[in-house]
Parts: C-alpha cells; sequence; structure tokens
C-alpha cells in the first residue's frame, strides 16, 4: 500500500477494508453482519468469509494514523459483525479515536501492552488471547460477554474510570491463569459479574476506587492454582461476592452491556438467581476494603489443602453468610473486623476455621444464632486450647450488655483450659466448676452457702456444746453459731465461747473452710457486677 494522502484512500484495500474506511470517516457503525442471524455469532464454528473479513494491518492503522474525519463528522471505529484477519499490534502506541466492536472475531491475538486509549469497548466479540500489559485508557474498558481462549493480561494496566467485563468467559494461559491483574489501577469501579473463568483470576496488588462485583460469577481453578488469588486487594469500596439476578429466558442481566449493570436487592419478575461460585482456593490476604467484603449465599467448592484465606484484611465490614464449605478452611488469622455479621450454618466445623488474633468489635447474626452454636464456633476455631478468641468473644458479649452470655463464654474457657491440666488440676476444676462454676455463677455459691447454713443450723441444734469461759458466754443459738462460721471476718458474737470436739470440731472446721471459699466467690461475683454497672 503507498501512503495515502489527508483524505486519500490508499492502495490494495478489499471491498469490506474500503467500507470500514470511509465509516471511520464518518464515525459510523460498519455493519457486516449476515441477514441469516444463525451465521453471526462470533463464537459458533462457521466460517465468516472474505466480504466480512477485514486485515488488522488495516485496522492498526486506522488507529494509529488514520484519515481526518469529515467536516461535521468525529472519526471513530464501530465495527459489528466483522472477522479481522492477522494479529492486530497496537503496542507502545496512542489510539484516539473511540472505539468499539460487538460481534466480531479475531483470527490472532489483540497485542496492547503500553498502548493508550480514550476509552476501548469490545463486546460480545472471540479473541484467542488479550495481552494488555501496563494499557491506559482515559476513559473505560469494557468486554462484557467476550470469550478469550488463552486468557487476558492486565497487568500494571491503568483504567482511567471503569472496568466492565460482566459476562466474559476466559480460558487458561499456559501458566493456568485466566485473567492476570496483577498491579492494576481501575479508577472507579471493576464489574466482573456473572463471568466464568476456567483458571486464576490474579489481582495481586490490585486497586480500585469504587466497588469490585463478583456477583454471580464462577471461577474454576487450574491445576495447582487458585481460582482467586487477590492479595493486597485495595477496594475503596465494596467488594461483592454474591448472588446475580439473570433472565429465565436468556440468562442475561437486565441492563445490557457495555453500560453497566443495575443491582436491586429484590428479584424482578422473570429472573432468577445465580450464586458466585468458586471451585479452587481463594486469597485475599492483607486486603484493605472500605465498606464490607459481601459473601452473601456464595459458594467455595476446595479440596483439603486448600483455604478462603482472608488473613490481615481490614473492613469495616465482613458479611460471611456463604454456604459452608465441605472441605478446606477458612481462615481469618490477624484479620480486623469493626463489625461480623454471619450465619451460623455458614461457618465449617472443627478443623475447618482458624481465626488467631481476629479482631471483631460487634457481632450481628443473621437469624437464630444462640451462644451454644457460638461457643461451637470459637471451639471448630481452637483444635488445641487458645484463651483469645473466647476472651475477644466475652469483650464483644460485654461491650453490647450481654453480661450473662460473657460470663459463660469464660466459663467455657476455663472448661477448655481444664483439659490441659495435670490430673489433680484437673480434679480441682471439676470441684470447683460443680460447686461455684469458677467463680462466674455467684449466685451457685449463695446458694450452696444457703443450704450448707441450713445444714448447720440443723446438725449444732442437736448439740449443746460446754462454754470456754465459764458464765461469760452468749446464749446458745445454733443458727447464729453456723452462720458465724460460714461468713468470714464478720463476727456475729457465737464463734470463740464454745468448745467443739471430736466430729462437732471437725464439722466446724469444714464450714470455716467452705466458707471462705463461697464467700470470696459471691464477693467476687458482686466486685464484677458492680464494675459493669
Amino acid at each position: 500500500m503507498t501512503e495515502p494522502h489527508e483524505g486519500d484512500i490508499p492502495d490494495g484495500l478489499s471491498a469490506a477494508e474500503l467500507g470500514m474506511w470511509q465509516s471511520f470517516r464518518n464515525g459510523t457503525t460498519y455493519d457486516l453482519r449476515s441477514y441469516d442471524t444463525t451465521r453471526n455469532d462470533p463464537f459458533a464454528p462457521q466460517t465468516w468469509g472474505p466480504e466480512r473479513s477485514v486485515g488488522a494491518r488495516t485496522v492498526a492503522r486506522l488507529l494509529l494514523d488514520g484519515p481526518p474525519a469529515r467536516p461535521g463528522r468525529v472519526a471513530a471505529l464501530k465495527l459489528r459483525g466483522v472477522r479481522i484477519t492477522g494479529k492486530l499490534d497496537l503496542a507502545g502506541g496512542r489510539v484516539s479515536p473511540y472505539v468499539e466492536l460487538t460481534g466480531c472475531r479475531f483470527e490472532q491475538e489483540v497485542v496492547l501492552p503500553e498502548c493508550h486509549f480514550t476509552t476501548l469497548r469490545l463486546v460480545g466479540c472471540a479473541l484467542p488471547r488479550l495481552e494488555a500489559a501496563r494499557l491506559q485508557t482515559e476513559g473505560d474498558l469494557h468486554l462484557p460477554r467476550c470469550r478469550i481462549d488463552r486468557g487476558i493480561r492486565l497487568t500494571d494496566a491503568q483504567i482511567g474510570t471503569d472496568l466492565l467485563i460482566n459476562q466474559l468467559s476466559v480460558g487458561p494461559d499456559r501458566h493456568g491463569r485466566a485473567i492476570v491483574g496483577d498491579g492494576m489501577a481501575v479508577a472507579q469501579d471493576l464489574q466482573a459479574e456473572m463471568i466464568e473463568t476456567l483458571g486464576e483470576l490474579s489481582l495481586r496488588g490490585t486497586k480500585v476506587g469504587g466497588s469490585l462485583s463478583l456477583r454471580g460469577s464462577r471461577l474454576r481453578a487450574a491445576e495447582d492454582r487458585r481460582a482467586l488469588n487477590a492479595p493486597q486487594l485495595t477496594v475503596e469500596r465494596t467488594l461483592y461476592m454474591t448472588e446475580a439476578w439473570v433472565s429465565v429466558d436468556t440468562g442475561n442481566q437486565g441492563t445490557t452491556p457495555p453500560y453497566g449493570v443495575v443491582y436491586a436487592p429484590t428479584p424482578a419478575r422473570g429472573t432468577r438467581s445465580q450464586i458466585f461460585e468458586s471451585k479452587g482456593g481463594v486469597r485475599l490476604d492483607d486486603g484493605r476494603f472500605g465498606d464490607a467484603v459481601d459473601l452473601h449465599k456464595a459458594r467455595f467448592t476446595m479440596t483439603r489443602q486448600e483455604e478462603l484465606s482472608l488473613r490481615r484484611i481490614v473492613t469495616p465490614e465482613l458479611r460471611f453468610n456463604a454456604e459452608r464449605p465441605e472441605e478446606g478452611r477458612v481462615v481469618l488469622n490477624g484479620a480486623k473486623v469493626v463489625t461480623l455479621i454471619d450465619l451460623s450454618t455458614s461457618w465449617p466445623g472443627p478443623g475447618g476455621l482458624a481465626m488467631g488474633g481476629f479482631v471483631y468489635e460487634n457481632l450481628v447474626p443473621y437469624g437464630h444464632f444462640p451462644l451454644s452454636r457460638r461457643l461451637e464456633w470459637v471451639q471448630a476455631a481452637t483444635p488445641e486450647y487458645v484463651p483469645e478468641p473466647y476472651e475477644r468473644l466475652a469483650t464483644v458479649m460485654r461491650s453490647c450488655g450481654e453480661d450473662a452470655d460473657a460470663r459463660e463464654v469464660l466459663l467455657a474457657k476455663q472448661r477448655r483450659r481444664r483439659e490441659t491440666l495435670p490430673p489433680a488440676a484437673k480434679a480441682w476444676g471439676y470441684l470447683q466448676d460443680w460447686t461455684v462454676a469458677y467463680g462466674y455463677r455467684p449466685g451457685r455459691a449463695a446458694v450452696w452457702m444457703a443450704v450448707l447454713w441450713a445444714a448447720g443450723t440443723v446438725a449444732f441444734a442437736q448439740h449443746a456444746p460446754p462454754s470456754m469461759k465459764g458464765e461469760e458466754h452468749p446464749q446458745w443459738n445454733p443458727a447464729l453459731y453456723a452462720l458465724d462460721l460460714l461468713i468470714p471476718v464478720i463476727n456475729l458474737g457465737q464463734d470463740g465461747y464454745w468448745r467443739m470436739e471430736d466430729a462437732w470440731q471437725w464439722a466446724a472446721a469444714g464450714l470455716v473452710l467452705v466458707g471462705w471459699v463461697l464467700a470470696t466467690t459471691v464477693a467476687a461475683g458482686a466486685s464484677r457486677m458492680l464494675r459493669r454497672g
């Protein structure tokens, strides 16, 4: 082809390319779809002939150094139902015109590393691979409903506004990764709803200025890879790994991409729910989330070695009401959450939960979450006795005004600790538990004191001991004498005047000893109540 002058048409263009050239100058959509709608599916096996084909070199020429727009027009590349032959290589280039390709088919990979666009939209297109490391856009990057066989690379890409890839289907590259967006920065929202990946979705160190939505998506890990690998992810608002509402008839979302999806909390008529599913490990370690992490109805399918890892995440709100994982572990070690909103049936059983150093300030359960189930939740996270989760739970219960529940939690902690003690200490622990519940039920100690007082009164009523000081003694009163022995410190005027011998002496000593233990317990309980008051 010879170099064209301004407005000239280069030599050697095919009829299809000539039409594309003229449409570019007019800023109109160049539509090569067939009247036979069955032949317009870019994912179908049918071949598209030369009448629907343009060369990648011609497309690149238009985008990088195209002709000026006709007077009163804005140059733009808008293609529909077009087959692009050859490799479209725009590496390092600057593309000023608006680009929107709908229902197109690329025969070879699209190469866009270090390319600069204003706005790029590929809607419902078929691509072997998209290589776009360090891509920059001033506006949006849209890839909704596209099918990409060998992965997408967006490492260190800079997206000026929104990244929208709803209903995208991506296969793995040679390393088992479907989408690589490590170090990517998205100024506003990243919508990845109802996407399907066969391979790892990697978002290590990615920054999102709005929300990151994975509603209704289905992530499948490749061998030796995670389904989602996103350590140090930063989302200024909310990470959604929840359900999406789709049409019963078409399976599509209510609002047509590329213009985005409007999420409604209640289903519209004629729609059904599609939950978020992940097959493989999920890693969100060291993530920062400005509003919340929402796992409503999410399904995590893992092997025993895989994890839903939330280590050291920081978020004001964690909504954990996913389906209970059958295998694998949920790890919350070091996480910091202000409000934990959870469902009792969402947490895995013993051995499937770890939360060492997990800090939360408020508990808001979905539905009924009795204290017994909450204690099972802590026990599931501590196969070996660790006091910290019990103390954290008791602190949160107390701050919410649930003092009785807080005492039950600390009592459960003592009982778990007892199992780690040697036999003698364990026996003493059982005695403390049976008698005074380790001091966390002071009412039980008061009952014991009342029972022993009554028993002592009845017993001493059967005995009239001699005086130790001759005629200098008060009148014998078995009830006051028993109470004087049971209550330490306070003198009721009976103790010290009567000589107890033989078995009576042992009975009196026993009351004194038990009285000290029980009175101390009652006093400690009363002191705790006064401090809380």
